[in-house]
């Protein structure tokens, strides 16, 4: 048998062997987790707040190529020892989980390494910058009998649980044909770099950050709006249509994508950015139903969300809400409001799972096939072309 295939059914679908003697030390209900961060920009310091306000769980390390957002960081964090090599944060014992929000392209080597030392990790989406990195991640999260949670918190979100149970697993929408997803006017991806970066600063490691990137001069751009270049981030795709496609996945329970198709460019910021400011990825399902993404970063057009089309009704549904139209006109739609940020629950999900040792919402293979999928519409719209894909192999066809 094929190894790839191997690892897929022993390793992939068919771990849930967790047990309790398998983590590092035995957690008793009232015990905090110790965790590190590595990667203290803004969204690792962001949910850093997050798992800190559940009271379960204490940060001892926090880690960074760039001093500045260390310290940013142990404001948040005061009794945590400030690192800027990660490695020497996986060698501390009194670290159980490492918390990953760097830049996409150190996501796999740093997750791996976290799992053979004996981590669990939580890492921010999308996993992986190249889609051949995510079966290693998922093979040492399981071979290591380690969580793993991918950060797309809609997994754990209860109106898009709510929704899931109420509207897909009862078939109320009937035969589902198409989803439509969109996420228009994200300010993020036009970041400008601050004056202090403007030259390197003798505290922030250009090579290190480079990393498993091929070398460049420093570009304050590259390094403060990394998801605008296709070596360190996959733009919009996989920034923005991950969580979406996720949503997808999630309501589906299907994730296999057979067919890739993309297009758009860099039509009005001429910035130097690699990733385009406007996209349309198509994806094709073998249970004859489509996906499509849409964004674009121009001005006069915002807003994010997804929309479910089916024989029977449609459901929309964001951050904030959903909403479900039943098949006719002049419908009134049911409304169910969110009731918090969905990363409180995405977090508390993973410290009930580094104790009860099951396997969280946003399992990393969760996490591999919806950022695969993201990649296909990022393969598609660099090679002009339309893929084929075999899910089961995890390869695009030749043709």
């Amino acid at each position: 048998m094929p190894e790839n295939k191997l690892l897929r059914r022993d390793l992939f679908r068919g771990a849930a062997a967790f047990t309790a003697l398998s983590y590092s030390r035995i957690l008793g209900a009232n015990d905090k987790i110790n965790m590190a961060l590595v990667g203290c920009g803004e969204r690792g310091r962001g949910v850093m707040g997050t798992f800190l306000a559940s009271n379960q769980t204490n940060y001892t390390a926090v880690c960074d190529v760039f001093a500045r957002h260390i310290d940013q960081a142990q404001q948040v964090a005061k009794s945590a020892k400030g690192y800027s090599d990660h490695r020497k944060v996986l060698e501390l014992k009194d670290v159980d989980a490492v918390h990953i929000a760097t830049p996409d392209h150190w996501h796999a080597n740093i997750a791996i390494d976290a799992l053979n030392a004996g981590k669990d990790v939580y890492v921010e989406k999308p996993l992986t910058l190249k889609p051949e990195e995510g079966p290693p991640i998922v093979k040492a999260a399981r071979v290591n009998n380690r969580i793993c949670q991918v950060g797309m918190q809609q997994r754990s979100g209860l109106h898009y649980l709510q929704a899931k149970a109420e509207y897909f697993d009862t078939n109320k929408l009937g035969k589902i044909t198409m989803a439509r997803t969109w996420w228009h006017g994200n300010g993020y991806h036009l970041r400008k770099a601050p004056d202090y970066l403007q030259k390197l600063p003798s505290n922030l490691d250009w090579a290190h950050f480079l990393g498993p990137v091929k070398w460049r001069d420093y570009d304050p751009q590259q390094y403060w709006n990394f998801r605008a270049y296709l070596d360190f981030g996959g733009g919009q795709v996989t920034d923005l249509f991950t969580h979406w496609i996720d949503v997808v996945h999630m309501f589906m329970g299907q994730d296999n994508p057979i067919m890739a198709s993309a297009a758009g460019g860099v039509y009005n910021y001429k910035d130097g950015r690699t990733a385009p400011d406007t996209i349309n990825v198509l994806l094709q399902y073998p249970k004859e139903w489509t996906a499509t993404f849409e964004a674009t970063l121009a001005p006069g057009l915002t807003g994010a969300a997804v929309e479910m089309v089916g024989t029977e009704g449609r459901l929309w549904i964001d951050r904030s809400k959903f909403e479900y139209y039943p098949k006719g006109r002049n419908v009134t739609p049911v409304v169910v409001k969110s009731p918090h940020d969905q990363t409180i629950d995405h977090v508390a999900n993973f410290l009930d799972c580094c104790r009860s040792r099951k396997l969280p919402n946003g399992d990393v293979y969760i996490g591999h096939r919806s950022a695969q999928a993201s990649h296909l519409g990022n393969i598609a719209y660099v090679q002009k072309r339309m893929l084929k894909f075999d899910p089961d192999r995890e390869e695009i066809l030749p043709g």
